[in-house]
């Protein structure tokens, strides 16, 4: 229950965080609504393609569609206020992506996959999403320019696959590598971190 408690409210999180995005750039209700789901359940489709489950679980669940797409026709309506409490949305999204990352690795493990698989799948289940929403708006993906989050996504991954090696409960482990995640991510936004830049060539 707590796992699929933290699953919809990351979901919730991140259609919130595409959604917005979207009215941003001046999308259209359509628009918003098609890159608010994209947001939210992207990461889990690439995973589920990579893991050759089909059809994706998260497309033969109305309730997933529902709740992400009522997100995102709430923040087209309600996006003023919305942008406004926009530290809650990156705490929240924060958390969804510490749950989509060690699911998704969870998930990985359960097929058989091996370890080290497992982890880059439960990275790009977290990251995935987000990816494809910079896509669909014309931008560099965010997580390849700054910002450390997929590097907070891979370690909660690790831990999770960690912990599989030493066969220790799978449950907790879980729980602990996804609150890794969120804290590596939070004290990133905190500190203002982000990874290292090449500089650009100076011209003579």
């Amino acid at each position: 229950m707590l796992l699929t408690a933290l699953q919809y409210i990351g979901l919730v999180a991140f259609a919130a965080s595409g959604s917005l995005a979207a009215v941003r750039t001046g999308l259209d209700v359509f628009g918003v609504i098609v890159v608010g789901l994209t947001t939210a359940l992207g990461g889990g489709i690439i995973r589920d393609v990579l893991l050759g489950i089909h059809p994706p679980s998260t497309l033969h669940s109305w309730p997933y569609l529902a709740v992400c797409a009522g997100t995102a026709l709430a923040v087209f309506v309600f996006h003023p206020q919305v942008a406004k409490v926009r530290r809650a949305v990156l705490l929240a999204d924060a958390l969804g992506l510490g749950v989509f990352a060690t699911a998704g690795t969870t998930i990985a493990l359960s097929t058989g996959a091996p370890i080290y698989t497992s982890c880059l799948i439960g990275m790009t289940t977290g990251i995935g999403g987000g990816a494809l929403r910079d896509l669909l708006l014309r931008e560099i993906p965010l997580v390849l320019r700054k910002e450390i989050y997929a590097v907070a996504a891979l370690a909660g991954s690790v831990l999770v696959g960690i912990g599989h090696a030493l066969r220790l409960p799978a449950g907790p482990v879980t729980v602990v590598a996804a609150a890794a995640v969120v804290a590596i991510r939070v004290l990133a936004m905190w500190r203002r971190w982000n990874a290292p830049v090449a500089k650009a060539p100076e011209h003579d």
